[in-house]
């Protein structure tokens, strides 16, 4: 047996009265034990999630997360999941905290909400959040989060790209109570039956979140019970105060100054002839991170406004991402972090600015401070990825009349880098869910996927090669099913690095039965009926160096694998 594995069997000795003993707590082989068991348990709750879920985009897409946290409302231990709900579960547990102060919180009770004006971030992504108990009190808090297929609005699945304010987008929840004390608040379940269209799948989502909080409380109080509640706290702290001093020497490391990129989005799905601007500044100084969105846009009229905390959840991703992946990520990797949201801005909208589409405006801030951070140091940092998840979102009834909704995202290139080729088909900048196989959507819907494959040339040239897109074909079997669209990089370009080319643009039409096609200037919302086709190319990543200095055999195998065109081949990598 190995000394870790005998430390992982045996509880420390408790502190006895009078008795100067070590302080458990400060052992760093209990500190690893205890942290890989939260992760162990949160990684658990995610799995319960997706065993239980109900909805294609949580059981095949993954569109959820789960995380412990600190009874003051630092994360502790998270699941392999969505980056941009963990960041953001931070301020949504603030603002349960705030309205139900712990003190006055009872074993058995749940909370639950969405707001994205009180620390939500759209109205489809709902959390509960479910106190632990040890000796009578609140030592954690276990939390989970889902993408819903629905929660009401304007349109099936509840993105809707023309929302002009958020009363269009869904039910709104602040910070509630779903479970009093384990008795469940019958009033709040007949108001969410009475605004979902797919009730089932709506109730069958929430309870297995409910089940996935249920089991990392669970676990947590035995891993109380084994350390002591007093010790286990203290582990805690001693986890959360190691990752900010690792995270902050991992930024001393970085080339401190001040670094600025301008990009922007195709529209605000309203005024589709008129680009969004975003600009940052990002400062990196002895340890520090920090972020300054001035000169951004004012909010807009269309929904890919993004609130603070998913803002705020961008920039964690992103320090994340550039410092060491050994750190364990808890609540103290982000105390070096701070930012300058201008008020009333994209970054930071005045309710009741629409905002259900700010994934978007996520991806591309992502991109945009590792963009900055490349004018520092691009012998380290790849060029720029597309950025994008289109997100399709189909509504409408089956033969049988029964209502049906389902939702899947589209991932495209990543961008290269001196490390190698951008990785084809693939969720970056914060988000991590997987595409709807075409099976599971076909069994949902009456729709049939005629073609899914790589998008050959949509990726920059370079020395190394920017990422593939995707192309994918719909035919939908009946009529009157309503689709929203909401895609990005239709009018600018995956950035390549060091000489490397552009990614190319994506681009989407809708090839009507009568032989009409309308092409998507990025974002709609309309109605398609039986025999109607989508057809969705992604958009590519940048290249990396020049194209002429590509190994032969690499580019043969492009062209060999359908990657790269031969005319592309003779054109742009001489």
């Amino acid at each position: 047996m190995t000394p870790l594995e005998s430390a992982s069997m045996t509880a420390p000795a408790a502190r006895q009265p009078g008795v100067d003993l070590p302080d458990p707590a400060d052992d760093p082989v209990v500190q690893e034990v205890v942290r890989n068991k939260l992760e162990g348990i949160a990684n658990e709750m995610q799995t319960t999630l997706l065993h239980s879920a109900f909805s294609p985009i949580v059981k095949e897409g993954m569109d959820c997360s789960a995380a412990i946290f600190t009874a003051d409302g630092q994360t502790i231990a998270q699941a392999t999941a969505i980056p941009i709900h963990l960041a953001t579960m931070i301020p949504a547990l603030k603002a349960v905290r705030d309205t139900y102060p712990v003190d006055t919180m009872s074993p058995g009770d749940v909370y639950i909400m969405n707001d994205p004006y009180c620390g939500g971030t759209h109205l489809p992504d709902i959390t509960l959040f479910v106190p632990i108990y040890a000796e009578g009190q609140v030592i954690a808090f276990s939390v989970a989060t889902v993408h819903h297929q629905d929660v009401g609005g304007m349109e099936p699945g509840s993105i809707p790209t023309r929302a002009t304010e958020i009363y269009q987008e869904g039910l709104r929840l602040p910070p509630l109570k779903f479970r009093d004390a384990g008795k469940p608040n019958e009033t709040l379940e007949q108001i969410l039956r009475y605004n979902i269209r797919v009730t089932d799948t709506f109730l069958g989502d929430l309870h297995a979140q409910l089940a996935a909080c249920l089991v990392g409380a669970r676990r947590v109080a035995e891993l109380s019970s084994r350390y002591g509640m007093d010790t286990l706290c203290r582990i805690f702290t001693r986890l959360l105060d190691r990752s900010e001093a690792m995270t902050r020497e991992a930024l001393r490391r970085l080339p401190e100054g001040t670094y600025r990129c301008v990009d922007y989005l195709d529209n605000d799905g309203v005024e589709l002839d008129k680009r969004v601007r975003i600009e940052v500044a990002v400062t990196l100084r002895d340890g520090t991170l920090h972020c300054d969105f001035t000169g951004t846009d004012r909010q807009l009229r269309g929904p890919l406004n993004c609130v603070p905390s998913s803002t705020q959840a961008a920039v964690y991703y992103v320090l994340r991402a550039l410092t060491d992946p050994q750190i364990p990520t808890n609540g103290g990797c982000f105390r070096p972090v701070t930012l300058h949201l201008p008020e009333g801005s994209l970054v930071n909208p005045l309710p009741p600015a629409p905002v259900n589409a700010r994934t978007a405006t996520i991806k591309r801030i992502c991109g945009m401070i590792i963009g900055a951070l490349a004018e520092a140091n691009p012998a380290e940092l790849p060029a720029t990825s597309a950025g994008i998840s289109v997100m399709l979102a189909f509504g409408g009834t089956r033969p049988d009349g029964s209502p049906f909704i389902v939702s899947e995202l589209i991932a495209a290139g990543t961008g290269a880098s001196r490390y190698g080729d951008g990785v084809d088909c693939l969720q970056t900048d914060g988000t991590n869910s997987m595409n709807l196989p075409i099976e599971a959507l076909g069994t949902d819907a009456p729709i049939r996927v005629h073609r899914f494959g790589l998008r050959r040339d949509s990726g920059g040239a370079g020395w190394f090669r920017g990422g593939l897109g995707v192309v994918k074909e719909y035919e939908f079997l009946a009529d009157g099913i309503r689709m929203s669209y909401r895609g990005e990089r239709h009018s600018t370009r995956a950035r390549g690095l060091l000489g490397g080319q552009d990614g190319a643009m994506s681009q989407a039409a809708i090839h009507r039965r009568d032989g009409s096609i309308e092409p998507i200037a990025s974002k709609t919302t309309t109605t398609v009926n039986a025999g109607d086709r989508l057809v969705v190319e992604t958009a590519g990543g940048g290249g990396y160096g020049e194209p002429g200095r590509r190994d032969p055999a690499a580019l043969a195998s492009d062209v060999a694998n359908g990657k790269v065109s031969s005319e592309a081949a003779d054109t742009l990598y001489k």
